[in-house]
């Protein structure tokens, strides 16, 4: 399959659809999952078109890789979380839902289980408080 720009990734990108930005510079887009499997769920987009990992710029994953890095360590000390689950879903029949390359950054606390992917919408302000101080930590 190819690469469709009408994607929501690709809408959110080029401005067309809001979200709650962490950060952004001219390798990707940094910011909240409106849909989290726990507090603090953010997502890392790459601005290079790719459909997923498979057809992705080798370059351009080189470039994103650390600013990947960077939010990990900044989500867990916002975040308070015990450990960190980094996801990248490659096509519908693995769970890919939407069809950008992305990267879920997702806290995992103690005796707390992941909510089920996309099951319930986050409160709007206590996204972007999260990501005033997910930034604030970069």
């Amino acid at each position: 399959m190819s690469y469709d720009p009408s994607n929501i990734f690709a809408k959110i990108l080029a401005g067309e659809l809001p979200c709650h930005t962490v950060y952004e510079d001219d390798v990707a887009l940094v910011m909240m999952d409106i849909f989290p499997q726990s507090r603090g769920h953010t997502l890392v987009i790459p601005k290079a078109a790719s459909r997923n990992l498979l057809d992705a710029d080798p370059a351009a994953l080189s470039a994103v890789m650390p600013l990947v890095q960077r939010v990990a360590v900044a989500l867990k000390s916002v975040t308070g979380a015990d450990g960190l689950r980094l996801a990248q879903f490659n096509e519908a029949p693995a769970g890919q839902t939407v069809f950008h390359l992305h990267f879920h950054l997702i806290p995992v606390y103690d005796g707390a289980e992941l909510g089920a992917h996309a099951s319930s919408r986050a409160d709007d302000a206590e996204l972007a408080d999260l990501a005033k101080a997910i930034a604030a930590a970069l």
